[in-house]
């Protein structure tokens, strides 16, 4: 990556979007531009967790304006993560749909890990270098993550389905603070986090940090009204929760440097704090600088150099813990890949299909580790619901796609099969587990693969089936099943 490239992260939470740009610089991003707009998305969930229509088009809008500014940005210079809400909403699709075509830009639905992850990454690039070992909270509107790490290197993470909006809705509801309403708030938050104790125990870490949003909010309300700046302390929590307390109500709530924004979630964001608080016994939480659009940012810069690209990293970890055999993911991989090539040509998109094929062929014997019957489905599962740091939800669920497909009828991959270039992808598996059944490298000299129009022909040099009985009769077999599917796809062997 050049020095002066500027990258940009999108950051669609719970309670606000934001824009962060930045402009590379040895190793570093400097901020150019900062955005941020109060969507309060994570509030327009309905009773059966679908998006509401006005909670849509607030989103919608807000993207449309990020969008006009990131114009004339590369894909490869913008990163645009969607986090709990949208990891809920039942209707997310129909949302990203147009999101995307507004903001110009793919957008990522990530895991809570993954979410952590990024967040850690954007804390501990802003923090002074060192070798303490810390705890980075942070409490977003429908979320809290939290992650143990040592520099760069984030150790053990968590996400927990709790945060500031989604607490003020559900324990101060019409924004009135009662006694018994925080007591009954932090007792709840307390019984969800529970857990996190024997996860991130106190003699693990050294010093405690909170990211973004709430914390951030609260140590700047502190800050504002005499309380030493740059840390947020129990005496001074306290002094908040009091306040709120003798407000009665937030439209009656009036303390020097509070947002109008952050009045509707402050309620659920002190209460979640104050929880924290008690059961990891905290004197002090520092804010820190950094937040998941920072992680974001440097994590494009991983991406850009392939040698350090997270997913990469994944994948083998992935490979390595589910005992997938190396030499047999080698052989599917290579062939699998030169059979894309062959038929992937010229579609845009096709650099990025390829990789996801390649992650999929090197984990397509994933299953085998729970049992070798039915493998795909167990294999489709795992890599549906595992924990995989650097990939959205998305990318997991297309991989778990193609490992499902890898065999068996394909009456199962109907609504999949609709996108050509997945039908690319699935069949160039497909074939290189067919042709490497013996689990040794096949003879593929002068076979060709070609496509058009929705047709697809596999041809081989002469005596090929001969010399290959039973491979040949497999791609009979092969051909027999897409016949079944809109798309054609045929053999010629002599």
């Amino acid at each position: 990556m050049q020095n002066g490239t500027l990258l940009a992260a999108v950051d669609l939470g719970s309670n606000s979007f934001r824009l962060e740009i930045g402009r590379f610089q040895a190793g570093h991003v400097e901020r150019v531009e900062y955005l941020k707009e109060a969507i309060r998305q994570g509030s327009g969930l309905d009773e059966t967790r679908a998006l509401t229509p006005a909670a849509m088009q607030r989103g919608w809008d807000c993207l449309a304006r990020f969008g006009e500014r990131l114009q004339g940005f590369g894909k490869q210079q913008v990163r645009a993560v969607a986090t709990q809400t949208l990891r809920e909403a039942r209707n997310r699709d129909e949302f990203l749909a147009r999101a995307q075509e507004l903001l110009g830009f793919r957008i990522e639905v990530v895991s809570g890990h993954e979410e952590a992850r990024l967040i850690y990454q954007g804390v501990s690039r802003l923090l002074p270098q060192s070798d303490e070992h810390r705890l980075v909270i942070d409490i977003g509107g429908r979320s809290t993550e939290m992650i143990l790490g040592q520099g760069f290197n984030a150790l053990r993470m968590e996400s927990y389905r709790l945060g500031s909006g989604s607490w003020s809705t559900r324990y101060f509801p019409g924004g009135e603070f009662t006694a018994e309403a925080f007591r009954t708030a932090e007792v709840a938050a307390q019984a969800v986090l529970d857990e996190a104790l024997d996860t991130f125990a106190k003699d693990q870490w050294s010093v405690a940090y909170g990211s973004s949003g709430t914390v951030g909010a609260v140590a700047e309300l502190l800050a504002n009204n005499g309380w030493p700046a740059g840390v947020v302390g129990r005496a001074g929590l306290d002094w908040l929760h009091g306040r709120l307390l003798r407000a009665g109500h937030v439209d009656q709530l009036k303390i020097d440097g509070l947002r109008d924004d952050r009045k509707a979630v402050i309620g659920g964001g002190i209460s979640v704090l104050r929880a924290i608080f008690d059961l990891f016994d905290l004197d002090q939480l520092l804010p820190a600088q950094g937040a998941l659009r920072q992680g974001a940012l440097y994590d494009l810069i991983a991406r850009d150099a392939d040698d350090t690209d997270v997913r990469e990293r994944t994948v083998g970890w992935l490979a390595e813990r589910f005992s997938v055999d190396p030499a047999q993911a080698e052989r599917v991989l290579k062939l699998s890949m030169a059979l894309f090539e062959q038929v992937a040509a010229p579609d845009p998109l096709a650099g990025r299909f390829s990789a996801k094929l390649a992650w999929a062929a090197r984990l397509h014997e994933i299953g085998t580790h729970i049992s070798h019957s039915d493998a795909h489905q167990h294999g489709a599962y795992i890599l549906d619901h595992v924990d995989a740091p650097g990939f959205s939800l998305p990318e997991l669920h297309r991989m778990s796609q193609l490992v499902l497909g890898q065999r068996g009828k394909l009456r199962k991959m109907e609504a999949a099969l609709e996108e050509e270039l997945f039908a690319k992808q699935l069949l160039c598996l497909r074939l290189a587990v067919l042709l490497c059944h013996a689990r040794k490298a096949p003879d593929t000299s002068g076979m060709k693969l070609g496509y058009k129009g929705g047709a697809f022909r596999l041809v081989a040099s002469s005596d090929w089936a001969r010399r290959f009985p039973q491979s040949a009769w497999l791609l009979q077999e092969e051909a027999a099943a897409w016949q079944k599917t809109r798309w054609k796809f045929g053999v010629e062997l002599k």
